[in-house]
């Protein structure tokens, strides 16, 4: 039987992809999360870090954004000798999908929530993606990424009635019953993806 909260939960999911304060919210704390790796050292050879940042085209949104938004924070190495690349931990970018992190999970949300209605050909009709895309997605959420080290590493600090072979939405319904807000629940799952650990303050929304 399908939960109307759930639904209700997918429907405002979807509405975040308008939000423009959404998106600011995720790109202030990307530079947060940014700004703490420039202060370390470069891991390689131990010279000071520097911005290196450049843009991306993410898709997904359904708002006009500014192009600040879209950049991808990165830094290198200062050193002659090294000047290693490094890309810190993002909220808003998942590897190097073409799609924002959070529509990836909004999608297979809605999907996961009401499958009938929400259908891979449904979904990929109203937001004008490949249904192989959103297997490729459904796939890595459900067999890749649960038996990665990434995984492993950060599952003790949730709930075990977060289902692996639910995810994302098992883990996107457990910050949905701790937050106040949709906005605050989808936020506190990209966070917890990028960096490992719970966020405890949201600084910019």
């Amino acid at each position: 039987m399908i939960n109307p909260l759930l639904i209700w939960a997918g429907i405002m999911l979807t509405e975040l992809l308008k939000n423009e304060k959404f998106f600011l919210a995720l790109y202030l704390i990307d530079k947060q999360i940014a700004e703490q790796y420039r202060g370390k050292k470069c891991p390689h050879c131990g010279a000071a870090l520097h911005y290196a940042n450049y843009g991306r085209k993410p898709r997904g949104e359904r708002v006009n954004l500014p192009e600040e938004y879209l950049l991808r924070f990165c830094l290198c190495c200062a050193a002659k000798g090294c000047r290693k690349r490094f890309t810190p931990p993002s909220c808003r970018f998942l590897g190097r999908k073409v799609y924002w992190h959070c529509f990836i999970i909004i999608i297979l949300t809605q999907y996961q929530t009401n499958p009938q209605k929400n259908s891979a050909y449904n979904l990929s009709k109203e937001f004008g993606i490949y249904i192989t895309t959103i297997t490729r997605w459904l796939k890595f959420y459900r067999i890749i990424f649960p038996a990665s080290e990434q995984w492993q590493n950060i599952r003790g600090q949730i709930s075990s009635c977060v289902k692996d072979n639910e995810l994302p939405c098992s883990l996107v319904n457990y910050f949905l019953k701790n937050k106040k807000t949709v906005e605050k629940a989808m936020i506190s799952y990209l966070y917890f993806l990028a960096k490992g650990t719970l966020i405890k303050q949201f600084k910019g929304t």
